[in-house]
């Protein structure tokens, strides 16, 4: 009865962060979906554009090492409560701003109150669910990822028509986040390492940062992540603009074809891959890595295609870059459920820090700025080949195009760097277990008389 009892409290606070979740990705992408009436309205260049994002990007990761700190030694309820409510209330200031910088500014601010909940929401799923359905529980909460794109891109365009302004998407936003915050503090919290098959120390550990990078298997997947990270940040920020300016879209269109690009592909990428992944992972130890990696081949090929094909019929062009995302949404399930596999439940607030500071400030902060900066340099060289003495909307969409060639390109490391992380981590799963023994079953030496 008690088993049965915890495992419904296990499901209900899953709901709620999966929730919180996909709040958490609709506000960030707001920015993404208007980020042509802001280029138009302040006059900003793709690399300007691409700085919004990677602003953002580094603050979260930066201010993520502190926080998933505070996550592995004190209550990881009442940080995600107010980290939520932080940055659904600096959702609403980034509608009233007047400049690019002030813009900028509060999306940092932004930065530090979703940081907050990432390291601690994946460490207490750990803490609730057993390894065998960690895969699955890690499915859907990261639905919330695919669910907060698809509702952010299925809605900002309409919303911006409805109310003929950029910035009615951020007020409306800020709502649910605040009272969602209030739910947070209710949340009881399991103790570390519950779900673990053998019991868990409970005393703080000297040197977490040190023994967390000592695990082979974290650092390859640190690598997958940037590459990942890289792809992900530049498609999400610039996919509604390449589509407008390319394939000549309006907005709310550009939205919604990104929305199924980005958001539908989830829905079935994250339950389906989370349970296949389950499966594999039973018959073979380092099987989720593998099937991650066998994934990104085929997002690899298929975003690589759908650029190259050039200016095709744009239903043709959604279908196969979905292909593409698909697969790609293999990485969260197969990935996150792997650093909880390879080390121990009373650093792993702290791992997913570390991971998430890889992700961001050398994956997730690049892909928008080098994506936006290359942009503009192919811009300029079209518009030079073309004799042309002036910038144009039409050199403008042959640039970021062009630019968006990196997607591909970084979705292929990702593969080979998953392939690595697969090699050892049957060892390092097999570490970690033997270290939870070891602290929990120290060795008496024997007695002599």
């Amino acid at each position: 009865m008690q088993n049965s009892t915890q495992a419904a409290n296990a499901w209900r606070i899953l709901f709620l962060l999966f929730l919180a979740n996909l709040f958490n990705f609709f506000d960030r992408t707001i920015p993404a979906i208007i980020i042509e009436p802001i280029r138009m309205e302040w006059h900003l260049s793709d690399f300007q554009l691409g700085i919004i994002g990677t602003a953002f990007t580094i603050v979260y990761a930066i201010a993520g090492l502190p926080l998933g700190r505070m996550a592995d030694t004190g209550s990881r309820a009442k940080l995600m409560g107010w980290g939520l409510a932080a940055w659904s209330a600096l959702t609403a200031v980034n509608g009233l701003v007047g400049s690019f910088w002030s813009f900028l500014i509060v999306r940092m601010g932004i930065g530090i109150g979703e940081a907050s909940y990432a390291p601690a929401a994946n460490s207490l799923i750990g803490d609730l669910f057993p390894a065998h359905r960690r895969a699955r529980a890690m499915g859907i909460f990261m639905l919330g990822l695919p669910l907060g794109l698809l509702l952010a891109f299925f809605t900002i365009g309409w919303m911006v028509k409805a109310f003929d302004s950029w910035r009615a998407p951020f007020f409306i936003a800020a709502v649910p986040g605040l009272v969602l915050a209030i739910f947070m503090f209710f949340i009881k919290e399991p103790k570390r390492g519950a779900a673990e098959s053998v019991q868990v120390s409970q005393e703080r550990v000297d040197r977490p940062i040190r023994r967390v990078l000592a695990v082979p298997t974290f650092l390859w997947l640190v690598m997958a992540g940037l590459c990942f990270n890289f792809a992900t940040y530049a498609c999400n920020s610039f996919l509604v603009p390449m589509l407008q300016r390319y394939f000549l879209m309006p907005l709310h269109e550009a939205a919604v074809a990104t929305g199924v690009i980005v958001g539908v592909t989830g829905l079935f990428g994250l339950t389906l891959g989370g349970w296949v992944a389950d499966k594999i992972h039973q018959r073979v130890a380092n099987g989720r890595l593998l099937f991650a990696a066998f994934s990104l081949i085929i997002s690899t090929v298929c975003t690589a295609w759908a650029l190259h094909a050039g200016r095709i019929e744009i239903g043709v062009f959604v279908a196969v870059f979905s292909v593409g995302w698909l697969f790609a949404y293999n990485f969260y399930t197969c990935v996150y459920t792997a650093i909880q596999d390879v080390v121990e439940p009373r650093l792993r607030a702290t791992a997913m820090a570390l991971f998430f500071a890889g992700l961001y400030l050398l994956g997730g902060g690049l892909g928008p700025v080098v994506v936006g900066g290359l942009s503009d340099h192919f811009a300029h060289t079209a518009m030079l080949a073309a004799g042309a003495e002036q910038m144009t909307e039409a050199f403008k969409a042959v640039g970021l195009h062009d630019a968006m060639y990196l997607i591909p390109v970084a979705l292929f490391f990702t593969m080979v760097f998953l392939f690595l992380a697969s090699r050892c981590f049957v060892r390092d799963a097999k570490r970690m277990k033997d270290g939870l023994v070891a602290v929990v079953e120290p060795e008496i030496p024997a007695v002599t008389a």
